[in-house]
């Protein structure tokens, strides 16, 4: 029997594919007992990696598709294939500690009240990846952040919720959700509240997610005892971690930029927009509206340079 199967998606990642099949491949080794599968879903075979994938690589499971349907969709072609027991969502640009998949299937194995779960996430920089230990956006938490509130009171629980930054990052607890970088989730879960949302082609459905996750009953854990790093942003070219690797296209780059700033309004109208009155909801579609127009903006400023 299968214990994990672990997901990794592939969209012009090439050497970092590699290097986090690499970095699989050591925790396999160093947990024998503990039966792993390793499926990549490849939205870009022909970068390479569908080459050395066949020829080096020969316990991966390669899932070839024509199409990029986004992170969601793509990470939903392996499920039919899935045998494990958990799932293991896991991004093409991070590497796994020796450790990681099996500590955090050892706790899940422990406690059947936990729907998802994550370690902790280092940044090339050396820093927490403050997106692995997140609150949900409401209205409040989403104007502190940006309005810098939560970074000027970080400790602050009236501030500092978007990132739960007020919580002890050394100790392990509940959250309300983490990223899609490291997700490992019971299966069962996954067909009892639903994978990935379709409808969330790139960034916010993680957040979807965990909060249908945590609306099924279940809890969603950080274990900081173990950890992963994360060169962040290779495959849509947004991030400054990865900015010297990722082979986006200025295209790709802005079609994704508003894409995340699409995804806030969709997870607003999914789930919030009866929750709040209609004065707050139009408070913050009005602030998204700001928002996207920054984006594009920005992407027409550096387009014309």
């Amino acid at each position: 029997m299968i214990d994990v199967s672990i997901v990794i998606v592939n969209f012009n990642t090439p050497d970092l594919l590699r290097d986090c099949l690499d970095s699989v491949l050591k925790a396999r080794r160093a947990a024998p007992k503990l039966q792993l599968e390793t499926i990549v879903v490849n939205v870009t075979p022909d970068d390479g990696s569908g080459d050395f994938l066949a020829k080096d690589y020969n316990w991966v499971k390669q899932i070839k598709t024509s199409s990029n349907d986004g992170f969601s969709g793509n990470n939903n072609k392996a499920l039919p294939y899935i045998k494990g027991k958990y799932i293991l969502f896991l991004n093409s640009d991070t590497k796994v500690e020796k450790d990681s998949i099996s500590f955090v299937h050892s706790q899940l194995e422990k406690d059947s009240s936990v729907g998802a779960a994550t370690c902790k996430t280092i940044l090339q920089s050396g820093e927490l990846d403050p997106d692995c230990h997140r609150g949900f956006p409401t209205p409040w938490a989403s104007l502190c952040y940006f309005t810098k509130l939560s970074h000027f009171f970080p400790k602050s629980k009236l501030f500092g919720q978007y990132h739960l930054t007020f919580m002890d990052l050394k100790k392990e607890h509940e959250i309300d959700a983490l990223a899609g970088a490291f997700m490992m989730i019971p299966k069962d879960v996954g067909k009892r509240i639903g994978f990935w949302d379709e409808d969330f082609f790139f960034y916010g459905e993680d957040i979807d997610f965990c909060y249908r996750i945590k609306q099924g009953g279940y809890k969603i854990m950080y274990y900081p005892q173990v950890k992963i790093t994360h060169l962040k942003g290779a495959s849509s070219g947004l991030r400054k971690e990865s900015k010297d690797v990722t082979t986006a296209s200025p295209k790709t780059r802005q079609k994704l930029a508003l894409a995340s700033v699409d995804a806030m309004s969709l997870f607003y109208k999914k789930h919030w927009v009866e929750e709040y009155s209609s004065l707050v909801t139009k408070f913050v579609f009005f602030g998204i509206g700001l928002l996207k127009l920054s984006r594009v903006i920005k992407f027409r400023f550096a387009k014309n340079q």
